[in-house]
């Protein structure tokens, strides 16, 4: 199933409503940034599990990868809260950072 960015964040954005709602979390702009932080640590960890860098803890590597996959996705979720709360259009800021690569090679995108 493909999405887009926008589709991706209301996705995300409901149920970080639902998750406050639920725990009374107080969502203030330092929350969305070190949610990304201690999820990107969440993902190093099961890098380092998954190249035997780190305790395995009697997981397998299935089960690693896929606790590599969630918190990947746990990153990309606080992302894209972080882009919202802070007006950040991601798809035009990709196309200015990165893109403007591929036009400088011909490419369009």
């Amino acid at each position: 199933m493909t999405r887009s960015l926008a589709e991706l964040t209301t996705l995300v954005a409901r149920v970080s409503d639902m998750y406050a709602a639920e725990t009374g979390v107080q969502r203030d702009d330092d929350w969305y940034a070190l949610k990304m932080q201690e999820e990107l640590g969440e993902l190093i960890a099961e890098h380092l599990r998954l190249t035997n860098r780190g305790r395995r803890k009697d997981f397998t590597d299935a089960e690693i990868t896929a606790r590599r996959d969630d918190e990947a996705a746990d990153l990309l979720a606080f992302l894209l809260l972080y882009a919202q709360r802070h007006g950040i259009d991601l798809d035009a800021a990709l196309d200015r950072k990165w893109f403007a690569y591929l036009r400088r090679d011909g490419e369009t995108g």
